[in-house]
């Protein structure tokens, strides 16, 4: 890439990380290790460290609609990742924002439990992610309980989880990729990969460690993944496997036992 070349760029719609492990900082440092140029619109505010999250601060919906603004206007976005999104109105800004500029990918993350047990998303959010911006969704990468609180059924085996998957795509996302660190399945995580024409199951091993921001940055590698020209089974193939080099090289910058992922050690050859 020279210098008068314009990178591709990817938008990340979602909440910031004041302690840089998850959110918008997770976000950007994935997309900088895919060599794609990364845009942020803040749609909440967090108080956390390693530790936990200790408060929570949305701005006004307005101000996050300038913020997406900005971003369509000067730049070819390639893909928009979608994060933390704490409240029904922020929920429908985005949706409405989204269906007004109709990017080509749309990589909807449904964060509403942080890893600490926090709820992150309010009760009256959930059906407006459902019905607004899970059909716009060109792939879906909820984890397990995630999963349980969209089709509101529990996930308890592989079995389920496939009924899980088909149920979510009847809502009408394109594609999903169900995240299974919370699912034991013995030694191995299988993350499963679905869309109309391919299920297809993505496995390693299970590592022994707490980490913090894994679901950001899987959903951040596959916009960016997505922005570079990969079919979408290839970019969540991808980028599995960048979470699983990011997880394994991860480092404790905090006092808490949570591992932070090492983005830039983790990427891709020839990418950065």
């Amino acid at each position: 890439m020279t210098r008068q070349s314009r990178p591709p760029s990817a938008l990340t719609i979602a909440g910031s990380d004041s302690g840089g492990g998850a959110g918008i900082q997770a976000d950007l440092k994935t997309f900088a290790a895919h060599g794609v140029h990364g845009l942020s619109a803040i749609a909440a505010l967090t108080a956390q460290h390693t530790r936990g999250v200790t408060s929570v601060h949305v701005p006004p919906v307005e101000f996050l609609r300038a913020q997406i603004d900005a971003c369509f206007d000067d730049f070819d976005i390639g893909a928009v990742k979608l994060g933390m999104l704490a409240n029904a109105d922020v929920i429908h800004a985005v949706a409405d924002a989204l269906e007004a500029y109709k990017p080509r990918f749309i990589v909807l993350d449904p964060v509403m439990v942080a890893t600490s047990g926090a709820k992150l998303l309010e009760d009256d959010a959930l059906d407006a992610l459902r019905t607004r911006l899970l059909p716009l969704a060109s792939i879906l990468t909820p984890n397990i309980p995630e999963a349980e609180l969209l089709v509101g059924s529990p996930i308890v085996d592989a079995d389920s989880a496939m009924q899980a998957i088909r149920a979510l795509l009847a809502m009408g996302a394109k594609a999903l990729l169900l995240k299974g660190g919370h699912l034991d399945e013995g030694d191995m995580v299988v993350d499963r990969y679905a869309d109309a024409e391919a299920e297809v199951a993505l496995m390693h091993a299970r590592l022994p460690l707490e980490a913090h921001g894994t679901g950001c940055t899987l959903a951040s590698a596959i916009a960016a993944n997505l922005c570079i020209g990969l079919s979408m089974q290839e970019a969540a193939r991808e980028a599995s496997d960048y979470v699983e080099r990011a997880l394994r090289l991860g480092y404790r910058p905090g006092r808490g036992e949570v591992v932070v992922l090492d983005h830039f050690r983790a990427a891709p050859p020839g990418r950065r």
